[in-house]
């Protein structure tokens, strides 16, 4: 059985960059309910848990086509708030090894990357996310992805993320979506996407 992931820190850990309240709510309600809806529609599939949650999306031909859509939703929805949990933290880092080696070597530096991604993020269009995602030779790549469509649905491993759905931040800074790109910097953490590209290509 999947397992929703704990918060890696307290509710207020991100303040006073993204409020408790905020952080409380994403986690207990809007990953909840990804969480929930996921369990459910497996539940109607007598799924038997099989394959890891990140493979799931890469099997979804193996249910109900009318099932289909709801399962992809939402273990898009949860995967996806898993990478953010681990984007997030009260110090933030910079990317270190390996990973730092390519970022430097695909973008120059890591603040010419950090222009990058948050001009992506801006050119998103409704809710989704701006991913960090590496092919399967290494090669990185700044995406965006709407509402709770997933980067392991294209053979994409995602490394990092910053949520850009409006619950993510609304109640904090409003129509000012702009001002949550840039202060998320101020708690983005690369420890994760570090650990995993190095483990991928050492």
């Amino acid at each position: 059985m999947y397992e929703m992931m704990p918060l890696p820190y307290p509710y207020n850990a991100l303040e006073p960059d993204i409020i408790e309240e905020i952080v409380r709510l994403h986690y207990n309600e809007h990953y909840k309910n990804y969480y929930d809806g996921l369990m459910e529609a497996l539940a109607k599939e007598n799924y038997d848990f099989r394959y890891p949650l990140e493979e799931l999306p890469s099997h979804i031909d193996e249910f109900s086509l009318a099932n289909r859509p709801l399962i992809l939703f939402n273990a898009g929805g949860v995967l996806n708030h898993n990478l953010y949990w681990l984007s997030t933290n009260r110090n933030n880092s910079v990317p270190t090894g390996s990973l730092l080696n390519q970022i430097n070597k695909q973008y120059g530096s890591f603040e010419n990357f950090k222009r990058v991604f948050t001009d992506q993020a801006r050119y998103l269009v409704g809710s989704g996310y701006t991913f960090l995602v590496t092919n399967a030779v290494g090669n990185l790549q700044i995406i965006n992805m709407p509402n709770q469509e997933t980067p392991y649905a294209y053979n994409l491993i995602p490394l990092f993320t910053i949520d850009l759905w409006e619950h993510a931040y609304y109640l904090q800074y409003k129509s000012n979506r702009k001002g949550y790109i840039e202060n998320f910097w101020n708690k983005a953490n690369f420890d994760y996407a570090s650990y995993k590209y190095a483990q991928t290509f050492g």
